[in-house]
């Protein structure tokens, strides 16, 4: 109490601060704080992914789209999304079949308040995307974690699966093109996913890299963003206008794993790079997406604890960023994204390496 007054009745959820203690983002935010102001080096982003630039822009200019849109997106933009899809399909989408959300973020929160009831649970997987787990606490939904296998191309554990579920279990999560791992399951893993799930009786949320209908996880997009939707949609093939259609709803685009990504060279120049740097080990060349997962090998390393002190270091030393595994479920392990220019993404790699070198155990 303070002069007189009565203390505030307010308290926050300590779950939810728990909960959202580790999430892309924070880390994110932590190691930008120890990038050095005084390095002249352009800083090397390796550890979040591009946006779109010119399509949004000439949407904003057209003034067709200042409005309040409906909360499931402008019907242009659902429109030409069912259209697109039903390409591949033996019925025809309806605009009414889209539901377009700002993000990944918002498309979680969207699920998993639906499947929320008493007593029940959801298995995703290791690694994985850590805002499933935050915005299940806050939804009063059990969260299980199965295994992705790294030396079977992340394929699914599915007696971990099997293991977890139990007559409580609502949905299982897959990711594929895989964020943060950069797979592309087979048709034949797939089928056996699907299969799996049917036994027991429970959802797919089919976590696509291109599932994400809208543009990164940004708290608020402009109207204008939907409108750009259409006319992309329309080109059919790899658009110049946005930054790397290997991502999000460019991905979907082009129905190429990599996209724009894939005519730079980019996921060869990943590889290729990090075979390099003895430190690091990449279980299998990414297939599609932005990004791979690498294991740290801390053995080789003089100083250096665990992957977040690592990551801290290189942001200082070398004005790199890359993401700690322990964001996504795996302590000791790194993200690498490689939706940057190839000059940009071969000096963050041999900064890297640079760092490996001057940290080596001698």
């Amino acid at each position: 109490m303070e002069n007189g007054a009565p203390a505030w009745k307010f308290r926050g959820d300590e779950g939810l601060f728990a909960a959202s203690d580790i999430t892309v983002r924070s880390i994110l935010y932590q190691l930008m704080a120890n990038l050095d102001a005084g390095d002249g080096r352009a800083m090397v982003p390796l550890g979040h992914g591009p946006a779109a630039e010119d399509a949004v822009v000439d949407a904003l200019r057209s003034a067709k789209f200042n409005c309040y849109g409906p909360t499931v997106g402008i019907l242009p933009a659902r429109r030409a999304i069912a259209d697109y899809l039903s390409r591949d399909l033996p019925y025809k989408l309806s605009p009414d079949d889209v539901h377009l959300t700002v993000g990944c973020t918002q498309a979680i929160e969207a699920i998993l308040t639906v499947l929320a009831r008493p007593g029940a649970n959801i298995l995703l997987p290791r690694p994985g995307y850590p805002y499933y787990d935050a915005r299940a606490k806050h939804s009063h939904l059990e969260t299980r974690s199965f295994d992705l296998l790294p030396d079977k191309g992340w394929e699914v554990d599915l007696k971990g699966v099997e293991d977890l579920a139990d007559e409580s279990t609502v949905a299982v999560v897959i990711n594929n093109p895989g964020n943060p791992y950069g797979n592309v399951y087979s048709y034949q893993h797939l089928k056996k996913v699907a299969e799996t799930a049917r036994k027991l009786g429970i959802m797919v949320i089919a976590d696509e890299v291109y599932g994400h209908l809208a543009f990164g996880d940004t708290p608020f997009v402009p109207m204008g963003v939907f409108g750009s939707i259409a006319p992309v949609l329309t080109l059919g093939s790899i658009s110049k206008r946005w930054i790397a259609p290997g991502w999000r709803l460019g991905w979907l685009v082009t129905n190429d794993p990599n996209g724009f990504l894939k005519d730079t060279g980019a996921a060869d120049i990943c590889s290729g790079k990090i075979q390099e740097i003895p430190c690091i080990t990449c279980p299998k060349k990414p297939g599609g997406g932005m990004s791979v997962m690498v294991k740290l090998n801390l053995s080789s390393l003089e100083g250096i604890k665990d992957d977040m002190e690592f990551c801290i270091k290189l942001a200082k030393e070398e004005s790199v960023i890359v993401l700690p595994g322990i964001g996504f479920g795996m302590k000791n392990w790194l993200r690498v994204t490689f939706a940057v220019e190839p000059f940009s993404l071969q000096d963050g790699l041999g900064r890297i390496k640079a760092f490996y070198e001057r940290h080596a155990k001698r």
